[in-house]
């Protein structure tokens, strides 16, 4: 089960961008680019995907953490927890990050 507002919100976050296409995983709901994950939902938070040679500076900023379903985090996922995705402009900001990097992917 996932958080449908959230997902909602990352809809109006993403508005209208080309190739955006969403895909039921992790138990929530992916976002991604030309077939590249950007970001979704698991559980009640936001995930995102990010540039693994700059995701540790993502995890400094507040109510983030490692994204890490197996016990081996995911190099370049971060979750931002509700707390950090309460503002439609939190979400905005995390969904504009991943969609930068998930757009510099080669296409799938």
């Amino acid at each position: 089960m996932f958080d449908h507002q959230l997902a909602d919100r990352i809809r109006v976050a993403l508005g209208g961008r080309d190739g955006i296409t969403e895909k039921k995983m992790f138990g929530g709901i992916g976002f991604l680019v030309n077939g590249n994950m950007c970001c979704g939902v698991h559980g009640k938070e936001l995930m995102v995907r990010l540039d693994p040679a700059t995701a540790g500076e993502a995890l400094r900023r507040p109510h983030t953490r490692v994204f890490d379903l197996t016990g081996r985090p995911m190099r370049g996922w971060v979750l931002v927890g509700e707390d950090g995705a309460r503002a439609q402009d939190d979400v905005a900001y995390w969904v504009d990050r991943g969609f930068a990097y998930a757009s510099t992917l080669e296409r799938k």
